[in-house]
């Protein structure tokens, strides 16, 4: 460790380029899992990484960025880390002893660690103990194999990032580890973190060199790089991409040139990076640019770095939960809680769903819930039709949310507007898939699911992005989720309710309830981290409508209520009696939550209000 570290004290160190690039260049498709081309190919793969020794490199990364188990699962190599890793660390060895032989120089050997390419929470369903063994894995193998140092590169979010050092510091004490994020245009990490942040957090952590790989080229690294100089002490690695990728004749084509990469190579040392290569695109031609420049600085050019750190962002508080809403105070001074179903509509005329709102508010229903795009249909947006309803009817709202349409990016930015406009209910939900809908072939998007959009609204909550970044003040949310006391997989669903109410969770509302037992036994098992439960109650309109919600929704149907609707001979038979087995439902459920929310089908509001006769 001290013999590299103590390199980078005395002249700057040039480290390769792209392997991608270079094998897409040779034939081998993008299909293809390049990592294991350790084992088929290793011919091909040591030929590149003397190609970059002879260019000039003296940093030899290991052709394994993509080798832990969860990219290597999806081409069915999951069993095969510690074999493709060690691999790796054999192949780029000898293509150091080929060089030592011949030309009496030498190089280091880095064990390359990319992302694990799946979310991490709280944005994901991977923990980060999965995240660490996982990293952990990939670093043994590469270690044992022989590794000189770790270059944990483009790391998209801080909290993986942290993840492999951790696994690096416990798995291979003796080793340097290089720590880099990839930026956006802005200079900011995927997070949202900025360059100076994450300098701080990453010097903090422990790292020996951080530094920024990949992002959109050379310019931007430039600029987050000098951020970075000013937060941290430790030595700095710059290895950029060759600019963005163009299409050319069906190609993906990186059009910066080797006399380009060369002018960064000198300008980032005189901001102070001690160790430069590059990224995708990159090539050997690209190195022996680079290495011409940088054979030709006098390494006193470099700037001194100092101990400053920037301040880091702080919390900023949510209201208690009974100053942020209506529904908030109710809930939070333990009184019953009435909610109403309004479903938008397919076009742009929301009239019906106004006065069905303003016949509820006089009857003295709390809020309206207006769902998200139920069933994956082509509706209204939810939330223009809550901000039309409280600023018509006066009457508060619950915004339903899914995550089936939108990115983090876009979550956050519909999140923030939603705040911005006075809305403060918001149900947390993963979202029906598209193929439910009349577009079964629409792209769903599903960047989290709804324990992950808790931890979002649950940051925001608190003055924070996705990043952890300030936005300056709380959003000051309630914070809703749904739960489904009949599901089959009740285990399934206790599991996720307690992962939703330790992401931050506040009330939950239930699936439509017919069978009281179910509601119960799942009241029951989540006394342990119980929230308060709003029940939700269906009014059946005929018997055809019980057989949809058992058969097609999966709700559970007791044969005593399927009889009783089937034994209605006319519409407006049935139509009462589903409004009494409503009834009935919410007087037995009563004593069990804190509120109902009763669905209004097919647009019968006064049904709804009927319902709610016994408790407005």
């Amino acid at each position: 460790m001290s013999k590299f570290l103590e390199s980078l004290t005395s002249r700057p160190i040039l480290a390769d380029g792209a392997m991608g690039t270079v094998l897409y260049a040779r034939g081998v498709f993008i299909n293809r899992c390049y990592d294991e081309l350790n084992l088929s190919d290793p011919a091909m793969i040591l030929s590149i990484h003397e190609d970059y020794l002879q260019a000039g490199a003296e940093i030899l990364e290991t052709n394994t960025f993509g080798a832990n188990r969860f990219r290597l699962a999806r081409h069915g190599l999951a069993d095969k880390v510690a074999a493709i890793n060690k691999a790796g660390v054999r192949i780029a060895r000898e293509a150091v002893a080929h060089l030592l032989e011949k030309q009496a120089m030498d190089a280091w050997v880095a064990g390359s660690i990319g992302p694990l390419g799946v979310r991490l929470e709280p944005l994901g369903k991977t923990g980060l103990d999965e995240a660490r063994e996982a990293f952990a894995e990939q670093i043994k193998a590469l270690a044992e194999a022989g590794a000189d140092l770790l270059i944990i590169e483009t790391m998209p979010a801080l909290n993986e990032a942290q993840q492999a050092l951790i696994a690096a510091r416990e798995h291979a004490p003796d080793l340097p580890v290089i720590v880099m994020v990839t930026v956006d245009d802005e200079g900011n990490c995927l997070d949202g973190a900025p360059p100076e942040q994450a300098a701080a957090l990453r010097t903090t952590w422990g790292a020996d060199v951080i530094g920024i790989n990949c992002s959109s080229g050379p310019s931007t690294v430039l600029t987050a790089i000098e951020a970075m100089r000013a937060a941290t002490h430790l030595p700095l690695a710059a290895m950029p991409n060759a600019g963005m990728p163009r299409a050319v004749e069906g190609r993906n084509i990186y059009l910066c040139s080797p006399e380009y990469m060369a002018s960064f190579a000198r300008k980032a040392l005189k901001a102070g990076v001690q160790i430069v290569g590059g990224c995708c695109g990159t090539t050997p031609n690209h190195i022996r640019a680079m290495n011409s420049t940088l054979r030709a600085l006098d390494a006193q050019t470099r700037v001194t770095t100092t101990d400053v750190q920037p301040a880091l962002s702080t919390e900023t508080p949510p209201a208690p939960l009974a100053d942020r809403s209506k529904i908030g105070s109710l809930i939070a001074n333990g009184e019953f809680v009435t909610l109403v179903e309004i479903v938008p509509p397919r076009g742009i005329d929301c009239s019906k769903e106004i006065e069905g709102a303003r016949l509820l508010a006089k009857y003295g229903v709390h809020a309206i819930n207006v769902p998200d795009s139920p069933r994956a249909s082509a509706r209204m947006s939810a939330q223009s039709l809550c901000i039309q309803i409280q600023q018509l009817t006066g009457i508060e709202t619950v915004l339903h949310y899914t995550c089936r349409d939108r990115n983090v990016l876009s979550i956050q930015s519909d999140l923030l507007g939603a705040s911005s406009l006075g809305l403060r209910n918001i149900l947390c939900l993963t979202g029906d898939p598209p193929k439910l809908g009349n577009y079964p072939d629409a792209t769903a998007v599903f960047d989290v699911d709804a324990i992950g959009l808790v931890n979002i609204v649950h940051r925001l909550n608190y003055g924070l992005d996705i990043g952890a970044n300030s936005i300056g003040a709380s959003t000051n949310f309630t914070i809703c989720v749904a739960a489904n006391p009949g599901v089959p997989d009740i285990e399934h669903e206790i599991r996720r309710f307690a992962w939703k109410v330790e992401a931050g969770a506040e009330y939950a509302i239930t699936q439509p309830v017919f069978d009281l037992t179910l509601l119960e036994t799942f009241l029951k098992r989540i006394e342990s981290f119980r929230i308060p439960v709003i029940a939700g109650i269906w009014p059946l309109t005929s018997l055809r409508n019980a057989e949809f919600m058992k058969n097609d929704l999966r709700v559970s149907m007791p044969e005593e209520i399927m009889l009783r609707m089937a034994q209605c001979i006319t519409p407006e038979t049935a139509r009462a009696e589903g409004i009494l087995i409503a009834r009935e439902m919410l007087k037995a459920v009563r004593p069990l939550v804190q509120g109902v929310q009763v669905s209004a089908p097919f647009g019968r509001y006064s049904a709804a209000a009927d319902v709610l006769a016994d408790v407005l």
